[in-house]
């Protein structure tokens, strides 16, 4: 689990272990939420896995994170190296919200093959080039991506785009424009019908909330019965059976972002 922007272990009120890492379940802060405990990761024995609360500091200008999520990716590669290494049968999900998702998709090329099954990428802040290169590479061939993302966050897509300098020519971020590839599945918060048909497999996320919120994809009522089963139950029957329709997206930023594709919810990405 891995945080994005503004945050930094040890920095009192911004580090990530005192809020959305934390392990106490409900932590001081308006914005915070426990993913651990929202997971639950605790120190129960009845635990579903092992939680690893992935910091790095990301305090400073928007363009100094930036910079240092790609070297936080090299360092989250060399520990998915080291677990893969000492138990290559232990499957390992990935979990990170806006530049954490960037963090996580740096760190896949150079991941050993066959180490990440799952990753769930909440708002992220990464362009169409940089995922294309994570999920094609060995060990993103073998993982299956989930971008979760919703029109709250269409502001800070755009603003991306304005700030960041984009790697190549044309690229665009994701959350406005996600890459065509067979497992990256796009799941819109904010689309009616993907939220009437999660409410009938018993998985019940409020509706959109605000007009602009990055962080909707994790406070959200409801998101983390959605992570959890997506996680902890990969062939959730009623999951996979799922089938919803294209749906138009708010006319103030018309982001191209591909329907909910369910048949691709559980499938197994080629080899």
């Amino acid at each position: 689990m891995t945080h994005g922007f503004r945050f930094a272990p040890g920095a009192g009120a911004d580090c990530p272990h005192n809020h959305i890492l934390s392990l106490n379940k409900h932590p001081i802060h308006p914005k915070a939420l426990s993913w651990p405990c929202a997971l639950g990761l605790t120190t129960d024995s009845a635990a579903p896995g092992l939680g690893i609360a992935f910091g790095w500091p990301a305090l400073g200008s928007l363009w100094q994170a930036h910079t240092q999520a790609k070297q936080a990716g090299m360092m989250l590669a060399a520990l998915i190296t080291q677990i893969h290494a000492l138990t290559p049968q232990r499957p390992i999900h990935l979990m990170g919200h806006s530049l954490g998702a960037r963090v996580i998709l740096t760190a896949l090329p150079h991941a050993p093959t066959g180490s990440v099954h799952r990753l769930l990428l909440l708002a992220p802040a990464e362009y169409q080039s940089t995922t294309r290169a994570a999920l094609t590479s060995p060990a993103g061939r073998q993982a299956e991506a989930f971008m979760i993302t919703s029109g709250e966050n269409a502001l800070f897509d755009v603003a991306l785009e304005r700030l960041i300098a984009p790697p190549c020519a044309k690229d665009r971020v994701i959350g406005l424009s996600a890459p065509d590839l067979p497992n990256l599945t796009t799941l819109r918060l904010d689309c009616p019908a993907t939220l009437a048909a999660l409410a009938k497999c018993d998985l019940r996320i409020a509706p959109r909330q605000k007009g602009i919120c990055h962080w909707s994809v994790y406070l959200r009522p409801g998101v983390f019965d959605l992570y959890r089963a997506l996680l902890w139950h990969p062939q959730h029957p009623t999951l996979a059976a799922l089938r919803l329709p294209v749906k138009s997206h708010s006319p103030a930023f018309r982001p191209r972002v591909p329907a909910f594709q369910p048949l691709s919810l559980f499938r197994k990405a080629p080899s």
